[in-house]
């Protein structure tokens, strides 16, 4: 397994960049803008920790839920096997909340229901039962 990124929903994404960027001293790897689902995202990378990503989400429109603890989004990692991982968490009590019907992303919660997003390395595995047909649960 390999650590990726931890994500954070920012209200204003200019004076977020000032406060990472300008104040900290990230670096922008990576920005990514998605007008279908209304939203951009931008990879931020301390110099010495260039594996360790921050995310930066900036939903366009309504921040209704900004001010709560789902300002914290999520921590992703990525895994060899995804269905492998969700089958390890499920025989240990973990409720999968976003199976891995596209055999590419999962999502999970951890006991004090922090996101974690799990992700296939390399191509997304071809998509099999029990996943395929498993409903979301939850939010995550």
């Amino acid at each position: 397994m390999k650590y990726l990124h931890s994500m954070v929903r920012v209200r204003d994404l200019d004076a977020s960049l000032h406060f990472y960027v300008d104040g900290l001293g990230l670096a922008e790897v990576r920005r990514s803008d998605y007008p279908q689902g209304r939203f951009t995202l931008v990879f931020l990378a301390a110099p010495e920790s260039p594996d360790a990503e921050i995310e930066l989400t900036h939903n366009w429109g309504s921040q209704e839920d900004y001010g709560s603890a789902r300002n914290f989004g999520h921590l992703a990692f990525r895994v060899d096997d995804i269905y492998a991982s969700c089958e390890r968490l499920q025989k240990i009590g973990v409720t999968i909340n976003r199976p891995p019907r596209d055999g590419h992303m999962a999502f999970v919660r951890s006991p004090d229901l922090i996101s974690i997003e799990l992700l296939q390395k390399g191509d997304a595995l071809p998509p099999r039962e029990p996943w395929v047909s498993m409903p979301n649960t939850g939010v995550w």
